[in-house]
């Protein structure tokens, strides 16, 4: 029997790269089961929403993994919030034209407006939560990726100042379903 206002539990189902939602509801999944991606300059992410069919309207969530040099996106703002942190590895923060270097369990806060990429470093990869908000404006009016010399040291940086996500990445490929090499390696495997 259904109580009045419950939610009910979200049915997942295997894809080419783990398992994902296919409707709302709550549902409980392991890293090492769920949906993954990967991309040669932005690692591999873990996303865990369906965001064809079942994409989480109030909270963005993901797990990323990055080798050295590669960046978790492109530099960017948001008018919403979002943090991260450091699981493992080590990292550099590239936040309003400045460096900081970033290792495990640090926690990195990003109001909204905020320039900002993470990027690998160090010998081996880095995992890194991230959490943000979700807004109803369309992306053009919530994201800006400023162009940055400094973000661009790292192929991380949009060629020209824009708010357009396709332009911003126009000269990347999309993501492809699949696990990072380095699998065995990560604490879930």
């Amino acid at each position: 029997m259904e109580r009045r206002g419950m939610t009910v539990e979200a049915q997942l189902t295997e894809c080419a790269a783990g398992l994902r939602p296919e409707s709302e509801g709550w549902f409980v999944v392991n890293v090492r089961d769920a949906e993954w991606a990967t991309h040669d300059a932005f690692g591999a992410g873990c996303v865990f929403e369906n965001r064809e069919s079942a994409r989480f309207s109030e909270l963005g969530i993901n797990i990323s993994v990055v080798q050295p040099g590669q960046s978790l996106c492109l530099y960017h703002a948001e008018n919403g919030q979002e943090d991260f942190l450091v699981l493992g590895g080590s990292c550099r923060l590239i936040v309003n034209g400045e460096e900081r270097p970033l290792s495990a369990w640090d926690f990195v806060h990003s109001p909204a407006g905020t320039e900002h990429v993470i990027v690998g470093a160090g010998s081996g990869p880095s995992i890194v939560l991230a959490v943000g908000r979700r807004q109803d404006t369309p992306e053009n009016e919530r994201l800006r990726f400023p162009a940055s010399e400094l973000a661009a040291r790292y192929g991380a940086s949009a060629r020209e100042d824009t708010t357009d996500p396709e332009e911003a990445y126009a000269g990347f490929e999309r993501p492809q379903p699949g696990r990072p090499a380095c699998w065995a390696a990560l604490p879930w495997a």
